[in-house]
């Protein structure tokens, strides 16, 4: 679904709408850039934006981190903007009667509904720093496929360079069908955002991340791996392999270690080129929709006026309309019916009033 289709089917949206759409204009040159950090649970998401947010420091660019995490008991780096501030998530679950996932997607939704105070700190920062770095929680599909998610990617986009990055546990990933599994999701979150996408090959300091590109390259490679396999699963793999191929020439993937930071320069150039895409591929795109959202609004609100206008004219014209229904059928009787129907009953009182004087000469005296 377009993004002005859904403004106008969800409400909760228009809490995001009503800040960006009324007083954001995206502007190329903006910083900083807004990096969503998406991942599996224990793909090494967190240590991740721990290991990148500590080599920032180290080189004098600290980035501005905002931790979209309710229901994680400890954060190991520093934050700015912390989701448990605001909201409560374990009295979510008891208030609601939600479990854990549910409470997440609460919190988030509660949380969505002031996130324009947390574009005007990230906005106030601007000048100090370059990256912005969106730690969500661990369970993906809370924040991928909720609202709130959508409020927050989107929200972000309109105003700044905005990358989601994939992070990806290659050690796990050594199976050809768990690898398939990883890309496949990587491919419907791209397909859901439409933002420029990275994928983090996380863990390299324990495996290599060589075979995985090699798989993405070369057919044959991945081919090869399942050779020793014949399940439903490796045969599956195969046929979305040759689907996904396409999916893997514009992918941009890079190798990391949360462990000891081998692949950082290699991810900063990553992000680079993941804003030129963005300003010269997302921001038309943008535009588009956003003309395309207004022009329904315009549509929308003319035929209101519309309707309004026609309601007051028969208002004036009438008073008190009359059913049309009756209008059709009013003329019920004809001309002689109507006569006849008074002459009967003239007949009817005269023949009443001879009764009673008949009664009046027969009573005794």
């Amino acid at each position: 679904m377009e993004l002005w289709e859904v403004l106008q089917v969800s409400p909760i949206y228009m809490i995001a709408v009503s800040y960006f759409m009324g007083n954001l204009l995206f502007v190329g040159s903006m910083k900083p850039v807004c990096l969503i950090v998406l991942g599996m649970a224990g793909s090494g998401k967190t240590s991740f934006v721990q290991q990148l947010t500590s080599k920032l420091h180290s080189t004098n660019k600290p980035p501005y981190v905002i931790n979209l995490d309710p229901a994680c008991r400890e954060v190991p780096y520093p934050v700015n903007i912390d989701i448990r501030d605001t909201v409560n998530y374990k009295e979510v679950m008891k208030q609601y009667s939600l479990g854990p996932n549910g409470g997440i997607v609460t919190s988030l939704n509660l949380f969505a509904t002031k996130f324009d105070q947390v574009i005007k700190l990230v906005e106030k920062r601007s000048t100090n720093t370059d990256l912005a770095i969106f730690d969500t929680p661990g369970q993906i599909e809370v924040f991928t496929w909720s609202a709130s998610g959508t409020i927050i990617s989107e929200t972000l986009a309109a105003l700044f360079p905005t990358v989601v990055v994939y992070v990806i546990d290659i050690v796990r990933s050594v199976s050809p069908v768990t690898f398939m599994s990883n890309m496949l999701y990587a491919c419907s979150i791209l397909y859901k955002l439409r933002l420029p996408f990275i994928v983090v090959m996380n863990k390299i300091d324990v495996v290599r991340h060589d075979y995985a590109v090699e798989w993405m390259r070369d057919f044959d490679a991945f081919e090869a791996a399942l050779s020793n396999d014949s399940s439903y699963n490796a045969n599956l793999s195969r046929s979305l392999s040759l689907t996904l191929d396409e999916f893997y020439k514009d992918l941009n993937a890079v190798g990391f270690s949360a462990v000891t930071g081998e692949g950082f320069d290699e991810f900063l150039a990553a992000v680079d080129a993941a804003v030129v895409e963005f300003e010269t591929e997302y921001c038309p795109e943008y535009e588009r929709l956003k003309k395309l959202q207004m022009e329904a609004r315009v549509k929308h609100k003319a035929k209101q006026m519309k309707k309004f206008e026609e309601d007051v004219e028969s208002e004036a014209v009438g008073g008190d309309s009359i059913n049309p229904i009756f209008l059709n059928n009013s003329n019920l009787f004809s001309a002689e019916d109507e006569r006849m129907a008074s002459k009967s009953f003239h007949e009817f009182l005269e023949e009443q009033r001879k009764k009673q004087q008949s009664k009046s000469n027969n009573a005794p005296s």
